[in-house]
């Protein structure tokens, strides 16, 4: 199964540095059947987009937490065994956590298939939306454009050999 870990860059370097992403439960996000009834699509590519979407936006959370972090969203798609993610029924359809699912344990880098970043030329964007998150979250319409807005940024893909260039350890 293909989940998206939302992360910043020094999440990211720091997954680098123990080969882990987490130690468990990490949220992730992933084709879950409430992603399906809400998306209305039976197109996988199209769900899995979706999917990475979500967990961009959870990056962006993230970001927002941390003030320090370089501001450009990270997801890391990953496959994981049937099972090991698991989408919480209770909040299945809360139209925040859909495709929302959580992993019990870490998952070894080594089983990341891709990493999604933003371009640098997003930062400024991302930045404005990060600040405010808060107040689109409290219903300020003109802070939801804000936010997103910075959907108008794809997600570039990295192969996970590129991620010590990444996080400015490479050569």
């Amino acid at each position: 199964m293909r989940v998206y870990v939302p992360l910043t860059l020094p999440g990211l370097a720091e997954a680098y540095k123990t080969g882990e992403l987490g130690a468990g439960p990490l949220v992730a996000y992933a084709v879950t059947p409430a992603l399906r009834e809400w998306y209305l699509s039976d197109d996988i590519e199209e769900l899995e987009y979706a999917a990475l979407n979500r967990a961009a936006l959870a990056s962006l959370r993230l970001l927002a937490a941390d003030a320090e972090a370089v501001r450009r969203r990270v997801v890391v798609a990953v496959d994981v065994a049937d099972g090991a993610a698991v989408a919480d029924p209770d909040r299945g359809l809360d139209p925040s956590a859909l495709g929302e699912v959580r992993i019990a344990r870490g998952v070894a880098l080594a089983r990341a298939a891709a990493v999604h970043i933003d371009a640098d030329d997003a930062e400024t964007d991302v930045a404005a939306a990060a600040g405010a998150l808060a107040a689109a979250d409290g219903g300020d319409d003109d802070a939801q454009f804000v936010v997103d807005g910075v959907e108008d940024h794809e997600l570039l893909w990295f192969a996970t050999q590129e991620i010590p260039n990444l996080v400015g350890l490479g050569d």
